[in-house]
């Protein structure tokens, strides 16, 4: 069994992304820039940015990070005091410039752009009514599908949106700017986080609450879900796309994705983590010499796990600051390459010892092999490995890296025979109630139950069994 799980089909992988924007402040594009900069690790394939200039929509983009993607001189293209960005985690067969966002659409009736973040699971089935309607569309991205609805529609441009957003099922915060105005938008089940903040006579807008401190910015609140809103030089009007909503905040938000020194929905994500380590300590106790977590996400639940057990937390993994991170990697190769590129063993730690080796998840089994191997390497002399979170055994369609059964090692193997596979000493996992109690109940626990928020259409189809 083990030599059947050595090689995973790579399956399609759905984006992760970030978005940022700005309205109503001097060198708009300038704050975007840095905003999407404190976005970095939600996508490393691709960045891009608009502004709004004398009712006239500039943008600039590109492949790469944004530090790769933008210059002074690019940014000096993009005058005005309103603007948004996208940095974007690319799908497999679905890279290339034409899908980085954001997304211009030019019309008639005057030209917009749309940044989006997470995935739309109707996406299939609204592209082929659209198409036999005469719709052509530029990019392989489902987010370019919200730009075709909402030009099918009637009435202003906010009127348009409104009639559009309930055609649409599953993940997603969009950002749409027009020549005037910049509409901020939340999907009805929560999925994924959109937080307003308060920068001098304006506003701005992000993915992460922790991007708002990089460029000065007061936090305000998180958006509702369905919310809908309406920046204007009127000031800010409010209005729900439907009535019929749920607040089902993806769990990987706070295991994964977001920086810890972001808060979605209230709860600060550091404070979340290090919460789930301690009921992890609390469940799966271990008699070891040291507790070191995997950098970075990790970190927080291996002082959870530390502060709970009373067994010294220490830095045993130094991570490479300029690699990326694996789990986003576009394709399996590039995964293994970055791993062992982005972490080394402190053998001066971890010689001799009983190690409780602390990580957020395990998805693919990639890099805790790896990361085992180098601790025992260094002359650990145990090494036993906790995840923060529950074994993840169901495919996400909402905008996490996870869309096929093919990707995920624990749909194949129990915790035992996966602790042996990887090279464990022992393998635990938190419990589901473990995680309700440490994240909140208003969670999407999609991923590690299969039991799914909203209807799955045809997504079937894809599992690739």
């Amino acid at each position: 069994m083990i030599k059947e799980i050595e090689y995973f089909l790579s399956g399609k992988i759905n984006e992760e992304c970030g978005v940022f924007g700005v309205f109503n402040v001097e060198d708009a594009a300038q704050l975007t820039y840095y905003g999407l900069h404190s976005l970095q690790h939600r996508g490393q394939e691709g960045a891009g940015i608009a502004s709004s200039h004398e009712g006239n929509i500039i943008r600039e983009k590109g492949e790469g990070l944004v530090t790769e993607v933008f210059n002074t001189e690019r940014i000096a293209k993009l005058p005005g005091n309103m603007s948004i960005g996208h940095v974007r985690y690319s799908i497999t067969g679905g890279g290339g410039i034409e899908n980085v966002q954001p997304i211009l659409v030019r019309s008639h009736t005057g030209d917009f752009v749309i940044a989006h973040n997470g995935n739309i699971v109707n996406a299939k089935e609204l592209k082929m009514q659209l198409e036999a309607m005469g719709s052509i569309f530029h990019t392989t991205s489902d987010s370019e599908i919200i730009g075709h609805l909402i030009q099918r529609e009637v009435g202003d441009f906010h009127e348009k949106i409104l009639k559009a957003l309930p055609k649409l099922e599953g993940a997603f915060s969009f950002l749409i700017m027009n020549g005037e105005n910049l509409f901020v938008i939340r999907d009805k089940n929560g999925f994924r986080p959109l937080s307003m903040g308060k920068l001098e006579d304006g506003y701005v807008f992000s993915s992460e609450s922790s991007a708002f401190e990089i460029v000065g910015a007061d936090y305000i609140r998180s958006l509702k879900p369905a919310e809908v809103l309406k920046v204007s030089k009127n000031g800010i009007e409010s209005l729900q796309y439907t009535d019929c909503t749920q607040d089902k905040m993806c769990s990987m938000e706070y295991i994964y994705f977001s920086r810890p020194d972001s808060s979605i929905n209230g709860l600060n994500v550091h404070t979340s983590r290090r919460s789930c380590g301690a009921i992890l300590a609390k469940e799966s106790p271990i008699e070891a010499d040291i507790v070191i977590g995997v950098p970075d996400s990790s970190l927080s639940s291996a002082m959870g796990y530390s502060d709970f057990s009373g067994i010294p937390y220490e830095m045993g993994l130094v991570k490479n600051r300029y690699v990326g991170r694996t789990f986003i990697k576009p394709n399996q190769h590039q995964r293994e390459r970055g791993v062992k590129m982005k972490l080394s063993a402190m053998e001066a730690v971890v010689k001799g010892k009983r190690v409780v080796l602390v990580d957020d998840s395990i998805v693919r089994g990639t890099t805790s092999k790896h990361i085992i191997k180098l601790l025992k390497d260094a002359g650990a002399k145990e090494v036993h490995m906790r995840i923060a979170s529950s074994p993840i055994i169901s495919p996400c369609f909402y905008g996490v890296d996870t869309s096929t059964y093919n990707e995920l090692i624990s749909t194949r193997l129990s915790p035992k025979e996966l602790g042996e596979y990887i090279g464990a000493d022992s393998l635990a996992f938190l419990s589901n109630d473990g995680m309700i109690e440490g994240l909140g109940k208003n969670i999407c626990l999609a991923c590690f139950t299969g039991k799914y928020p909203t209807s799955m259409f045809s997504l079937l189809e894809n599992l690739k069994r």
